[in-house]
């Protein structure tokens, strides 16, 4: 399968998935996969590869491959703020499902990645897919290529139109930091799911307007997670984020 990720630059589906395990920056609101472990890393990373990325004020998605091969190495996504209405979240397909699978670009040539733009949300937050924009449900999906554990590309007509994330309390973590490697508690399950109300929107917009009963959300769940004994790890990287909301907006 060949892909059109940018106009027309594209990419051809190999058989080799990124190995990385996910990394889901719950403060940056990123799920990275790459082998880099801090910021001279990626800095060095960017250098050594070419693709999409940051530039000055333009925050895309990224995807970077080597120069040699042209093979996908790396991969990082935005979050979007907005959530979808829960009719259409309840519309994205099970089918078909993920097969795993790398990119080979066709050249070796920069190009821009769109960023998401609606967060569909499954039930108990079990899988967070990320679409260009809620019309690409309006038809079945191409292909679902797992380009790393639990992380898939989302093709429809050739083109990229979006990406999603399984389980995705597992691979909670700040920055560039590896997550736990054990599995989530229950309670950090139900707390994630919590915060993520209050980081995107509509919550989010209520938060910022000091509503009462938003504030009053933040609130607890702030002093659950600083109460929580087991997953640390987890907890502090929700604490991160629902912190300085609540450091910003907390005062009535």
């Amino acid at each position: 399968m060949r892909l059109t990720l940018d106009g027309d630059w594209t990419a051809t589906v190999t058989d080799a998935p990124l190995r990385a395990t996910p990394r889901f920056d719950f403060p940056g609101q990123c799920v990275r996969v790459a082998e880099y472990a801090d910021v001279e890393g990626w800095q060095r990373f960017l250098g050594e590869t070419f693709g999409s990325q940051e530039w000055l004020w333009d925050a895309p998605d990224e995807l970077r491959f080597d120069q040699d091969g042209r093979e996908l190495v790396g991969a990082a996504f935005r979050l979007p703020y907005a959530c979808a209405a829960a009719e259409d979240s309840a519309r994205v397909p099970d089918t078909p499902p993920a097969r795993p699978g790398g990119l080979r670009a066709e050249e070796a040539r920069d190009f821009r990645l769109e960023v998401a733009t609606e967060l569909c949300r499954a039930p108990g937050d079990t899988v967070l897919t990320c679409l260009r924009d809620v019309d690409v449900l309006d038809e079945p999906l191409e292909a679902r290529i797992g380009i790393a554990p639990d992380v898939a590309l989302l093709a429809q007509h050739g083109t990229v139109v979006g990406w999603s994330l399984t389980d995705p309390v597992r691979y909670l973590t700040t920055g560039f930091a590896a997550p736990d490697p054990a599995p989530p508690s229950p309670a950090v399950r139900a707390l994630f799911t919590e915060c993520l109300d209050l980081v995107t929107e509509p919550l989010l917009h209520e938060v910022k307007d000091r509503d009462p009963a938003a504030l009053a959300r933040l609130l607890k769940a702030d002093e659950a997670l600083r109460a929580q004994r087991e997953d640390r790890h987890r907890a502090d990287a929700l604490l991160a984020l629902i912190g300085n909301l609540v450091e910003d907006y907390g005062n009535r």
